[in-house]
């Protein structure tokens, strides 16, 4: 899916929100990623096989 040099993290890789967007919509709260991976405002995020990663929180101390 990625076009480019040097290619983007795959969806799987573990670095994969650093893929570069390729639509964002600010005022929904969302953009897409060149990977397929879709990512939230709230650092939530859906990988294109459906599974969700949770958002990153701060811990409380």
């Amino acid at each position: 899916m990625c076009s480019h040099q040097p290619p983007c993290p795959t969806a799987d890789s573990a670095d994969h929100d650093a893929a570069r967007i390729v639509a964002s919509h600010p005022e929904q709260g969302w953009s897409l990623l060149c990977n397929g991976v879709v990512v939230f405002d709230d650092t939530g995020e859906l990988l294109p096989d459906s599974r969700t990663v949770e958002p990153r929180r701060p811990a409380l101390v």
